[in-house]
């Protein structure tokens, strides 16, 4: 009687969500996206019993609900929570380290993966189960999320522990794009040879991080997936909640594939307004550009963004017509190309005044070449063709480890 009362109070509880789900914008039937979050008939049962931990942050949600307390209202033992960059309820800048605490409002034990260490030990899955990794990616090399998910995997491995993905829409899975990381630039920006924009999930990330042995000594992870319902990669996916601090808008994650790559120059993108990633930037291009913004600290955001306070002239893009990254499957090169040619001071412009961890267009873009190819006036076309053969053997490889059409 018990186990049916719960059966009960989980679809009635999937019936409260069914109305939260989030439409195609795709040119195909208008199927609605069910998350694997949101699909909780498919794993809670499974859960039941266990003691469960979870690597989430505020994207990890059933609903309009954060899946811990959707979890802990169903009667599932969720014992510990682990964080990744940003903190378990986001509340940290990029790259900035965060402290183990335990969640003022569940009372659970939070253990950072963005600060002394970056994976699980031994002891922290000693009274583990079982884990669930559920953050929303944005299916970018140098969005960190892939990384704390091979990290997971090997975590597990370690331990003999499963993990269970939740998967979720890559809201940028159309696009497949940019050179194949040389592994000599492998940073925290940049572990795993793919290009820049990927075309996968998580999920399909974490089996093809499987089957090509890219965790470390080659080692598998043992994965239950609860795929994303309705779903393919050429359908476009709204966002319910931004993915990180600076991911802001729907904009934002469908220009960083191509605007995050000016972290590693001398302009501001952005950083240090309420739209980051969706303008470009510098003093030093005034007279050139009427558009101009003026970058400030922002906690949270940006604490002590590149010409802070000071007003810089270039590029606003909050209004471009993303339709034209969809149209042409390509991440924008020609916004640095043009950036370049008019920069007075070429000598400064690959000069980022970041940290070393991101201080270079190399570790961003993946391979040596493309400073010298925009520095030397390459054309477009001639660097796209320095990345085909790369992409060209990715993409066979990718097809693999396919989940979704």
């Amino acid at each position: 009687m018990k186990k049916l009362i719960s059966l009960c109070i989980i679809l009635f509880i999937c019936a409260l969500f069914f109305n939260s789900r989030h439409v195609s914008n795709s040119s195909g039937p208008q199927d609605q996206i069910i998350t694997g979050a949101d699909q909780l008939d498919k794993y809670v049962p499974y859960l039941k019993g266990k003691r469960v931990a979870i690597l989430a942050n505020p994207t990890t949600i059933v609903g309009k609900t954060h899946l811990v307390d959707t979890l802990r209202s169903l009667g599932v033992n969720v014992v510990k929570v682990f964080g990744p960059e940003h903190g378990f309820r986001g509340r940290a800048s990029a790259g900035v380290q965060v402290a183990d605490e335990t969640d003022p409002e569940t009372g659970i034990p939070v253990i950072s993966l963005y600060g002394k260490k970056n994976k699980p030990t031994k002891e922290d899955l000693a009274d583990v189960d079982i884990l669930i990794y559920d953050l929303q990616d944005v299916g970018v090399r140098f969005y960190t999320n892939i990384n704390a998910l091979a990290r997971l995997m090997e975590a597990c491995h370690e331990s003999d522990k499963e993990l269970l993905i939740l998967d979720r829409p890559n809201p940028n899975a159309y696009l497949i794009d940019g050179p194949i990381l040389d592994m000599k630039f492998k940073s925290g920006i940049g572990m795993f040879p793919l290009p820049i924009a990927h075309g996968l999930t998580v999920a399909e990330f974490a089996q093809m991080a499987n089957g090509e042995g890219w965790l470390t000594g080659k080692v598998k992870c043992k994965l239950k997936i609860i795929k994303v319902a309705n779903y393919n990669h050429d359908m476009l996916y709204t966002l319910p909640v931004k993915p990180s601090p600076n991911l802001n808008t729907q904009q934002a994650i469908m220009l960083y594939p191509s605007t995050c790559l000016f972290e590693g120059t001398y302009l501001n993108h952005g950083r240090g307004t309420y739209f980051p990633f969706t303008v470009l930037g510098s003093p030093e291009l005034k007279g050139i550009y009427e558009f101009s913004y003026t970058p400030v600290s922002i906690k949270g955001m940006a604490e002590t963004p590149l010409h802070m306070n000071q007003v810089c002239y270039g590029l606003d893009l909050r209004k471009y017509d993303v339709n034209k990254l969809i149209k042409s499957k390509k991440i924008n090169i020609q916004w640095m190309i043009e950036l370049y040619n008019a920069y007075p001071h070429k000598e400064k412009f690959f000069d980022s005044k970041l940290s070393k961890e991101m201080g270079t267009i190399e570790r961003l873009i993946g391979v040596e070449s493309f400073r010298h190819q925009i520095t030397t006036g390459v054309p477009e076309d001639a660097i796209r063709k320095s990345w085909e053969a790369g992409l060209s053997e990715y993409k066979k490889m990718r097809v693999k480890y396919l989940l979704y059409p």
